[in-house]
């Protein structure tokens, strides 16, 4: 079927994180969010059509995850998307990525183990390693040419003395899609030092160019201590219903993965509509994958022309995948916190700084959402901008009081 993207949907009043509670991370409401990462496009029609069946149904009983339908849908659409294979009892199901990452680093290493990711990172990472007592360990990404690339010389000295590195797959804020040659290599490093890998491959369907995600688990022949974390919800935009899962080929693994999830946690009943939101996105709707991949790369192309045209200060190429714009501001005269700062009060508009996810002059800007939306939320920051450069002292970039000195 066709969906439209450019229809406008009235989130406010539904407890939505990123509108309804949008004071809660900025200090002010009534902003136009351009912050977290979900999309404000509706689910799949399929998906809608199926919860209204099951709402209507008005039983709401202990629902279970453990049967084929669930891990069959998870273990088709890897194949038949990703090109991999998973055997159904592989999949795990999960509350969140999140939870996901937190567990199996407590079951992968042992405290005070040294961690590594690449920086910039999810902010969420940072957290989850502190709190449970693991040494994070940041390899930062180089910048050539606009482009983020690994620097292989210091991640192979930081894997020496790592337990587990923790790979973002593609990669947010930067929407890197990793390379067979760089995720060859990264493998081959793990394996080299005996560190197991964990992949978060949440964004994995929505790419943007021609060089295909790979799945980690396309190398489990090469190496055996991989694992792989995903979720429908950022694809379909089904956050809400809550679920993820995780592919645990390592049986001792997924029986303690298993024993801490219903033991331990108590998490043995899982979202009705979480269940139901998966199983139909990955059985039935491909064709929204698609158009929404098409929609999304349109906004890509208007942001970058809307910035060389009206912000050529504000550097920006179209990444890899994610519908999350990394936009580069290093030749901006103030810091990206200040430039957060302006939109927010000036321009009433609400971006993500470069500083919380560990990499400064760099802002965030989730594209996920209706042209109109996006438009406007680019207008402002623009008129926010000249006000802001104005009243600094700054024109066209330079310090005007400074020049009149």
């Amino acid at each position: 079927m066709k969906y439209n993207f450019d229809e406008v949907n009235n989130r406010m009043g539904t407890y939505c994180t990123q509108w309804d509670f949008i004071q809660d991370r900025f200090g002010e409401k009534d902003l136009l969010p351009f912050s977290i990462s979900d999309t404000d496009f509706k689910a799949p029609q399929p998906v809608i059509d199926r919860l209204e069946k099951i709402i209507q149904s008005g039983v709401y009983g202990y629902t279970r995850w453990n049967h084929h339908d669930y891990k069959g849908s998870i273990a088709s659409f890897l194949s038949r998307r990703h090109h991999i294979r998973v055997e159904e009892d592989w999949v795990i199901y999960s509350p969140s990525v999140l939870y996901s990452v937190s567990l199996l680093v407590r079951l992968l290493t042992q405290p005070k183990d040294k961690v590594v990711t690449f920086s910039p990172m999810y902010d969420s990472f940072m957290s989850v390693f502190d709190e449970n007592n693991r040494e994070r360990v940041d390899c930062p990404l180089d910048v050539i040419d606009g482009r983020f690339t690994i620097n292989f010389d210091l991640l192979e000295e930081q894997l020496k003395e790592a337990s587990l590195f923790l790979l973002c797959s593609p990669h947010n804020p930067t929407g890197r899609v990793w390379s067979a040659q760089e995720m060859t290599k990264m493998v081959s490093l793990c394996k080299k030092y005996n560190v197991k890998m964990v992949s978060d491959e949440i964004h994995s369907d929505i790419i943007l160019k021609e060089n295909p995600h790979i799945p980690l688990l396309a190398y489990l022949e090469d190496y055996d201590q991989l694992y792989l974390l995903s979720s429908a919800s950022k694809t379909f935009n089904i956050p809400g219903l809550l679920g993820s899962y995780c592919v645990l080929p390592n049986q001792e693994i997924r029986e303690a993965f298993v024993h801490y999830t219903r033991k331990v946690d108590f998490l043995n009943s899982v979202s009705l509509p979480g269940l139901i939101g998966t199983m139909v996105s990955y059985n039935e709707c491909e064709d929204y994958i698609e158009q929404l991949n098409e929609y999304i790369k349109e906004n890509m192309r208007f942001v970058k022309e809307f910035l060389q045209e009206n912000l050529p200060n504000f550097k920006f190429d179209i990444p890899d995948a994610t519908y999350l714009a990394w936009i580069d501001i290093r030749n901006v005269p103030f810091t990206s916190k200040e430039v957060q700062d302006a939109f927010v009060h000036v321009g009433k508009v609400a971006v993500m700084a470069g500083e919380t996810y560990g990499m400064p002059k760099y802002l965030r800007l989730n594209c996920g959402c209706p042209k109109s939306k996006l438009e406007d939320g680019l207008l402002r920051m623009k008129k926010a901008w000249m006000l802001y450069i104005v009243n600094r002292g700054f024109i066209n970039g330079q310090n005007r009081k400074k020049n009149q000195k």
